[in-house]
């Protein structure tokens, strides 16, 4: 096999893009990188979108573009689905305003509605963003079992603050022993407390995390994974049994992180896909309808402990000569429980409730068709994931099962074809993984699968 063109499709692409490189170029003089988050960015310079409709997004360049990132996974019912837009109009209709700052009906509506679907989480607290949601989620942790340290997997991603930013995509150079990660820090500027205070553990490796975990479990409060690394590496049945044996006998708390996968593996996530009961869930993205949007669940004891008292109000003066603030997990938030946010949230589980089976369909028509092209080329390749997620990984290997498999995979040739795609009409960002919505029918579906061909033509 030989692979060629990657400065050909590069150049191709900021043919087609001259505005998007002078936007980003003007950007740069007011945003850092040009960009409001380092995810939005890459090279040579991101497209920059002008409209979404449906299963459509548009550039400042008037190119069209069949979207596969679908703001990495949150609109799983497209751009603009109407009766999202008419659920918004209807709450500020009849309520009367954007936000009340108490307490209101939908809390409440959202609240049972997640309770059905989530039978783990018997309370709830709404946050603004999956990564304020996973932050009061270790919060509680800490809280409910007295220790000081987390653990998380090597590979997974919880938010972008200290205590979890590390080992998310190191180099394996950096990693240490596949059997006992190094805690890996991510970013400039993080406060090497949480080197030490966070415990990284190797994905899919139940005999290594057990011993892990039986070492250090005083110190340890709970472990936040995410069920499916990074949206779509599978954890094993198996694996996902005996962590939770193992975690419950060391009384150190369950956390799943299903802030990309909740709704994306079925209506009741991946926890209702693996029959696992996690002591505390995290919910974002999709629960959003579009919008910024988190919620903490899990058992009631744990969640109890963020209930207020007359007091342990951190900002009552009345109570500054004797405050019981600390004796409260506290958590705030002007915008929790947002009511516009909740309404768009409901309307959206409601469609899914119709509509989930048909996503599922063509997520299974798409990964098969690429599959066979693929196949045809004599590329070896899998369509990684479950549900409504996949990510497609150039690889010889058999099985990926974790963060060091993937890293074999050949990252080269996936970018080349990406920016083909994006030559093409088919967005995601190079490199990332593959949401599907509602919108995406057999006209996407068949579009999508004739560009995959003409691209890899171009490569082989």
């Amino acid at each position: 096999m030989t692979v060629g063109h990657t400065s050909h499709a590069v150049a191709e692409y900021m043919r087609r893009t001259p505005k998007s490189k002078s936007f980003s170029e003007k950007a740069k003089e007011i945003m850092p990188g040009g960009v409001t988050a380092n995810i939005k960015s890459f090279d040579p310079y991101p497209i920059i979108m002008e409209k979404g409709k449906g299963a459509y997004l548009y550039d400042i360049d008037g190119n069209e573009y069949i979207d596969y990132l679908l703001s990495y996974g949150a609109l799983m019912l497209g751009h603009g689905h109407p009766k999202i837009v008419q659920a918004i109009q209807n709450q500020i209709e009849e309520d009367g305003t954007f936000l009340f700052g108490t307490p209101h009906r939908l809390e409440i509506e959202m609240g049972e509605k997640i309770r059905q679907l989530y039978p783990s989480m018997e309370m709830i607290r709404y946050t603004n963003s999956g990564t304020e949601a996973t932050l009061l989620a270790i919060r509680m942790a800490h809280a409910y079992t007295g220790k000081r340290k987390i653990a998380k997997f090597e590979g997974h991603y919880h938010g972008g603050y200290d205590q979890v930013l590390l080992s998310v995509n190191p180099p394996v150079s950096a990693a240490g022993p596949a059997d006992e990660p190094r805690s890996v820090a991510e970013s400039k500027g993080m406060d090497p407390y949480y080197e030490d205070h966070t415990v990284v553990l190797p994905f899919n490796n139940l005999e290594a995390t057990a011993d892990i975990l039986t070492r250090k479990k005083d110190d340890i409060a709970a472990i936040i994974m995410e069920p499916i690394q990074g949206g779509f590496i599978p954890a094993e049945q198996s694996f996902m049994d005996g962590l939770r044996k193992i975690t419950q006998e060391l009384d150190i708390l369950l956390i799943f992180d299903e802030v990309k996968t909740g709704f994306r593996l079925g209506l009741g996530g991946a926890q209702s896909v693996y029959n696992i009961k996690p002591d505390l869930t995290t919910l974002g993205k999709v629960i959003g309808g579009g919008f910024p949007v988190g919620i903490v669940g899990g058992k009631k004891d744990i969640l109890q402990a963020s209930a207020p008292t007359s007091s342990s109000d951190v900002f009552d003066s009345s109570q500054s000569k004797k405050s019981g603030a600390k004796d409260v997990l506290f958590h705030s938030g002007t915008y929790n429980g947002h009511p516009t946010i909740l309404a768009a949230g409901l309307a959206t589980i409601k469609i899914l409730e119709d509509d989930i089976d048909h996503v599922f369909s063509m997520t299974d028509q798409l990964k098969m068709g690429i599959q066979k092209l693929f196949a045809n080329r004599g590329i070896a390749m899998q369509t990684v994931g479950l549900g409504s997620i996949f990510n497609v990984v150039i690889t010889e290997k058999d099985q990926i099962r974790h963060y060091r498999d993937l890293q074999q995979a050949d990252f080269a040739l996936r970018k080349e074809l990406d920016f083909h795609l994006l030559n093409d009409g088919i967005y995601t960002k190079p490199m990332n993984r593959y949401s599907m919505a509602t919108v995406h029918g057999e006209k996407e579906v068949s579009r999508t699968l004739e560009s995959y061909e003409k691209a890899l033509l171009k490569l082989v």
